[in-house]
């Protein structure tokens, strides 16, 4: 039985509509869509590996795998005998340095005195000096009209020299003890130097041995603990990892054709795989300025004649709402599948 004209053209027209439908649906960008998703994405923290500043032998693990830490918290020791040692010597050094300064200032206060001492005999020679010269004055006269001996003459000029050399004396003696002054003072600030270095050595003794206190960082989570009592550690070496669960995020990796229109603050429902049933909210906090491969030591950028494109993923940083009781539940590397809502 034929169908009726009318039908063959309804039907017509609807394929039509379908197919044009289809291929516009087909060829909208993706970015056009009203929510972007990946399963390409994980739970992620910003921990902490906790390491030792100074090497030495444990003798105290005072913390247990997967056990919670609060900042300050006292995670392990290290046998510190050695760096109490080193802070005594430092110590001992430092008080040292501290009585070497004393006795250059007390020597310093003591070259004051002689300085005061020469210069008074100074003035004492220059007024004999003086006196001396108007004896000799007086003697040469009275010589020379008769009512003085020659020898009171001669005995005038004998004083007049002792005098001058006595006068060049002291102020030689004076000289030297100025000269003395500058060199206690040269030598008293190479004394607050070195008592400075002494105590910045007591500073770093206490540092080092500060050290021998190893601490938790941040509040979170013990993992990967690998500190054992009597292992000998190095500093650097990972002892192990304090994760911030009450700070974790989610890491997603979109393509690269799906971001068009992402923006910071869209909000975002996350499926976490590992509780069904359950809808996270969060809000998107920030988009990586480059993609994942960029990081790569090896450039993946072919340059010769052969090249096949690739969508490249780009991670989106999603920041997790408060006051949710599931995200008590999260742990760092599950996976979830969050869906960006699009506000143009």
């Amino acid at each position: 039985m034929a169908l009726p004209k009318v039908v063959k053209l309804t039907v017509a027209a609807t394929i039509l509509a379908v197919v044009a439908g289809s291929i516009i649906y087909l060829n909208k960008p993706e970015s056009q869509s009203a929510t972007q998703t990946t399963d390409d994405a994980y739970v992620q923290a910003d921990f902490t590996f906790v390491a030792p500043q100074v090497s030495g032998t444990v003798d105290q693990v005072l913390i247990k795998d997967n056990q919670r830490v609060q900042k300050g918290d006292l995670i392990a020791t290290i046998d510190n005998r050695d760096f109490v040692v080193a802070l005594d010597s430092a110590k001992a050094q430092a008080n040292s340095a501290k009585a070497s300064v004393a006795s250059l200032q007390a020597k310093l206060t003591y070259q004051d005195s002689l300085v005061q001492q020469a210069q008074a005999a100074v003035e004492a020679d220059t007024a004999s000096l003086k006196l001396a010269q108007l004896n000799l004055k007086r003697y040469t006269n009275l010589a020379t009209d008769g009512s003085g001996t020659v020898q009171a003459r001669e005995e005038a000029q004998a004083k007049l020299a002792i005098q001058k050399a006595n006068l060049h004396k002291n102020q030689a003696g004076l000289a030297a003890a100025k000269q003395q002054i500058k060199i206690l003072r040269a030598d008293i600030e190479k004394a607050k130097a070195a008592l400075v270095q002494a105590k910045a050595r007591v500073v770093d003794a206490e540092l080092k041995l500060s050290y021998t206190q190893i601490t938790a960082p941040i509040d979170g989570i013990v993992g990967q603990k690998s500190v054992r009592v009597g292992a000998y550690v190095n500093p650097g070496s990972p002892l192990l990892v304090v994760v911030p669960l009450d700070k974790v995020f989610v890491s997603a990796n979109y393509r690269e054709t799906q971001l068009a229109n992402v923006k910071v603050g869209q909000e975002v429902e996350i499926k976490v795989d590992a509780l069904p049933g359950q809808i996270l909210r969060g809000h998107v906090d920030s988009l990586s300025p480059a993609s994942g491969v960029s990081y790569s030591a090896i450039g993946a950028h072919n340059a010769t004649g052969n090249f096949t494109k690739i969508v490249q993923r780009l991670p989106v940083k999603i920041s997790l709402d408060a006051n949710q009781p599931a995200l008590k539940q999260l742990r760092v590397g599950m996976s979830v599948v969050p869906s960006i809502s699009i506000t143009q």
